[in-house]
């Protein structure tokens, strides 16, 4: 498979904190969305922060179209869009402003793009950042970063503060860009429900470490939730769950494979599952 972005083995220590990264693995097919969700703390920011080669790790390979992120590599960090939960553009300039800065940055700046990009979010081009809104700025920065020949986007919490029908015009701009098989998405976010919507692949982390990497297809239409009683449950083999836990009176079941099982169990009753269903129980399961 084609990858456009490949992160192996990463491993991260911090001296005097509890939190490392350990053993981070996961690939990004070219022409995907690759939705990165975990808890508050888990890792997404600190990974994401890796890659761009902001943060050091201790060991592993990241690789980027094929090639080793690098300090030297600007040529590949010109092909990466970022939008990072906080913003840092100044603001004192304006939208109109930051694109003649982003001209003299960027070999491939696109200003047309970038204009046509901002009056479809309907972001004002002659308001100072300063006075903008958390959700027109994440819309500014997501205008950005669309509009220098990235080919790999990095977005963390993108969608954040932004009311439903603008999300639903930002994730349609994001399938947009992928429409282009050279390009590819790696997004996290607290909104699962977006990444149910536009999601290719699910990579779930939890302090530190990837516990699952699945087609979202996969998850949300193979993955089923059991709920049943003590006794019930202990007649299930290990093998036939991926986690539970226990919920009052009853337990509730993460089954990989809801059609199989249902065959096997005819007494039990398998719903569907979402992706924070499915994250509560690899997270705060008993297994």
């Amino acid at each position: 498979m084609n990858y456009c972005l490949e992160v192996k083995n990463l491993f991260r220590t911090y001296p005097n904190s509890n939190f490392s990264l350990e053993d981070v693995s996961f690939s990004l097919p070219r022409g995907s969305i690759m939705g990165f969700v975990g808890e508050n703390g888990a890792g997404k920011t600190t990974t994401m922060s890796m890659i761009l080669n902001t943060i050091k790790r201790d060991s592993g390979t990241i690789k980027i179209f094929g090639e080793e992120m690098t300090d030297e590599r600007t040529d590949i960090r010109n092909h990466i869009g970022v939008v990072f939960d906080a913003i840092n553009f100044p603001g004192a300039l304006t939208a109109d402003k930051l694109s003649a800065v982003f001209q003299d940055i960027y070999r491939e700046w696109d200003d047309a793009l970038f204009r046509n990009l901002i009056r479809r979010l309907q972001v004002p081009a002659q308001i100072p950042i300063k006075d903008l809104s958390r959700g027109m700025t994440m819309k500014l920065a997501t205008a950005v970063a669309m509009s220098h020949g990235a080919k790999l986007l990095l977005l963390d919490e993108a969608t954040s503060g932004l009311d439903p029908i603008v999300r639903e015009e930002m994730l349609d701009l994001f399938l947009e860009f992928v429409e282009n098989e050279e390009h590819s998405i790696l997004m996290s976010s607290h909104i699962t429900s977006d990444l149910e919507k536009i999601a290719d692949y699910i990579t779930f982390i939890h302090k530190g470490k990837i516990i699952l990497t699945e087609q979202k297809d996969t998850l949300l239409y193979k993955f089923g939730m059991c709920r049943c009683k003590a006794d019930q449950f202990h007649t299930l083999d290990e093998s036939e769950y991926v986690a539970y836990r226990k919920r009052g009176l009853q337990i509730e079941v993460l089954i990989s494979d809801k059609d199989s099982f249902s065959k096997k169990h005819r007494d039990f009753i398998v719903d569907g599952v979402t992706i924070d269903e499915i994250m509560l129980l690899l997270v705060k399961g008993d297994q």
